[in-house]
């Protein structure tokens, strides 16, 4: 049976029970927002103690309805809320579906939303602002519930909208900065350019099916040809790449590092750039009918794990570095959904496992932060493994995850979707499995040089700066997220087999040894030769940055490749001229002509009537003569009018 075939005989059975409740997952959060919205400066005493309520009592909620759909024998609850638009026989309904891959989205968002939560009490505790700050994060885990919640594609795209104006109003929190305000603007007008390819893809849903639920779509695939279904998932493509940095639209991502450093965890670890890894997982049964769709995601997705890398290796900005980061680990995870059946769940596994070491690692880079007057210049730090243990430990616990040390989160993650990808055979795996192994060594390489200039050799902060560490509040989110760092990986493979728990959503976890065989690579063969790049990739870091004293400015004389990743391979580059010039060049030649041609053929028009009736207003002198001159003129043309007809 293919995972369509499961996907397409899946019945989503009404909600009862718990499951009914479902909609408060997504009001509690958004009660908060509204209320602290609402109440305003009368909040700013309590108003951090609600925000973060709303989204525990969510967690708990949400905790509640997983057990409880482990223990059902249906795995698909629908909760019908509204109708929306009722146009005769058409009409849009608004509902919710509570399955497998929802419930561990929204165990991921509220869990690690509630730490973000927390840890932003103490990190924001000094922002007068504070009240509206947690009134966005709760309006943020909000749109991204109903985004994983919604039953149908239009029902998503109003989360996917939401999340869309909460990350700019993040994003931009600090308005005063112009860097935050470009920011912010920068990522809400690369991702309408998702947001267009979703819509058209929803109208083709529609015009082709007749809705855009969910049950409907995927119940008729069948009925969809080979060229509408590759045209819908290149469309829900682009939106993917848009809301989860990946090449092309990935610009805006390390620019998102201008809001406070709690937004950047919430968005990297556990809502935005998550959702188009959702929409592809989502939509499996879609892509599962499209080879050339799949492909392109594939190939996305091992150029951007590469593009993340190589810009992270050269970037001296902590939270950047994490930036690119993310925008790689992301492309492991595009790598995954475009491999297709069987291997959709290794995305999410290693999704649900970056969501705890990215989140760490982001709250860790803030608590370095809070520790150094704000400094994120890793040129400006070193040594405070002594002056900051706590935040040391934890963030080390993360870095090792992320590289994929063995028996971490990481490695328990990664590894399965580097198998995967060698295993799609040929040239393909070869391509593909060699990217994201190379992927592994530079992964280990820039985080190496990260925890090297930020935590070892001699200090090089300034004489007025004293590090220390950060408060309970914000160091407690950090060990439960460095024990999720540890565990999480293992549980999720050894334990609790995610993957099985996904199996009715996007179907059973294929069998690799088939793939590997064929090319003669087994499984402890491909783990070990991974190993050695990320070995690799740690000695080369600290042979360029351990082994002598790290330079306070970065060299100016560098190679093409080092100048070349400083720039972001030239990604600003490339839009600035491929799209904004052009962009730019359009619309100085659009205000030409409608200063000189439109504007100009108006004012021309009304120019001569005005000049025109200037003239006749001067024969309007109250003379005799004149009007008995001008009588005579019109008789006179009167005759001569009538004699040309006459005689014509």
């Amino acid at each position: 049976m293919t995972t369509s075939s499961i996907l397409a005989a899946e019945h989503y059975v009404a909600a009862t029970g718990p499951f009914s409740l479902a909609w408060l997952l997504i009001v509690l959060p958004l009660a908060g927002a509204i209320v602290l919205l609402l109440v305003g400066k009368r909040a700013d005493k309590w108003g951090h103690l609600l925000g973060t309520a709303t989204v525990v009592a969510a967690f708990v909620l949400g905790l509640w309805m997983f057990i409880s759909l482990g223990d059902s024998a249906d795995k698909a609850m629908s909760l019908h809320m509204f109708t929306w638009a009722p146009l005769g026989s058409f009409k849009i309904d608004a509902g919710l579906l509570f399955d497998p891959l929802s419930a561990i989205f929204v165990l991921l968002i509220t869990g690690v939303g509630a730490l973000i939560h927390v840890y932003s009490i103490g990190y924001m505790e000094h922002d007068p602002d504070r009240r509206k700050f947690f009134a966005y994060l709760n309006l943020f885990v909000a749109t991204m519930l109903l985004l994983v919640l919604g039953n149908s594609y239009i029902a998503m795209y109003v989360g996917w909208e939401g999340v869309g104006v909460s990350s700019y109003l993040l994003i931009g929190f600090w308005q005063y900065k112009r860097t935050a305000s470009s920011a912010a603007k920068k990522a809400f007008i690369m991702n309408r350019v998702g947001d267009v390819g979703m819509s058209i893809a929803i109208f083709i849903m529609i015009a082709t099916v007749g809705s855009s639920s969910f049950a409907d779509v995927f119940g008729a695939t069948g009925q969809i040809s080979a060229g509408i279904a590759t045209a819908i998932a290149l469309l829900l493509l682009l939106a993917a790449c848009s809301k989860s940095g990946q090449v092309p639209l990935q610009a805006w991502l390390p620019d998102a590092m201008e809001g406070p450093t709690p937004v950047s965890a919430l968005i990297h670890a556990a809502t935005m750039v998550t959702a188009g890894v959702y929409l592809i997982a989502r939509s499996a049964p879609i892509f599962n009918l499209s080879e050339s769709a799949q492909l392109v995601v594939t190939i996305i997705g091992a150029v951007t794990l590469l593009y993340g890398c190589i810009a992270g290796c050269a970037y001296d900005d902590i939270k950047k570095v994490l930036a690119y980061s993310t925008v790689s680990q992301i492309g492991y995870m595009f790598l995954a959904v475009g491999l297709g059946p069987g291997v959709y769940a290794l995305a999410i596994v290693h999704l649900l496992a970056h969501g705890f070491f990215k989140a760490g690692l982001f709250l860790g880079a803030g608590s370095v932060m809070h520790g150094m007057n704000d400094e994120v210049d890793m040129r400006k730090f070193g040594g405070l493994a002594k002056h900051m243990k706590i935040t040391f430990v934890t963030f080390g616990f993360g870095y090792l995850a992320l590289i994929g040390f063995p028996f971490l989160s990481g490695f328990y993650s990664k590894d399965p979707i580097i198998e995967a990808a060698f295993a799609a055979g040929g040239a393909k795996g070869w391509i593909l499995g060699g990217a994201a192994t190379l992927g592994a060594g530079l992964t280990a390489f820039y985080m190496t040089r990260l925890m090297i200039m930020t935590f070892f050799g001699k200090p090089r902060w300034e004489k007025d700066v004293h590090p220390h560490e950060s408060p309970s509040t914000m160091t407690i989110p950090m060990i439960v997220l460095a024990l999720g760092s540890i565990f999480a990986g293992f549980i999720m493979v050894k334990v609790l087999s995610v993957t099985e728990w996904l199996t009715p959503t996007v179907g059973p976890e294929a069998d690799l040894h088939g793939g590997l065989d064929a090319i003669g690579l087994p499984s402890i063969a491909i783990s070990l030769i991974v190993l050695a790049f990320i070995a690799v990739g740690i000695f080369a870091a600290w042979w360029f940055f351990g082994r002598k004293a790290v330079p306070r400015v970065a060299p100016a004389k560098v190679s093409w490749v080092t100048r070349a990743a400083r720039a972001n391979l030239y990604g600003d580059a490339f839009n600035e001229g491929v799209f904004e010039r052009p962009g730019l060049a359009l619309t100085r030649a659009s205000l030409w002509i409608e200063e000189h041609g439109i504007d100009g053929t108006v004012n021309g028009i009304s120019g001569s009537v005005t000049s025109g009736s200037g003239r006749l207003r001067r024969t309007q002198n109250g003379a005799v003569r004149s009007y008995a001159l001008s009588m005579l003129g019109g008789v006179v043309i009167i005759l001569v009018a009538l004699l040309a007809v006459r005689f014509a």
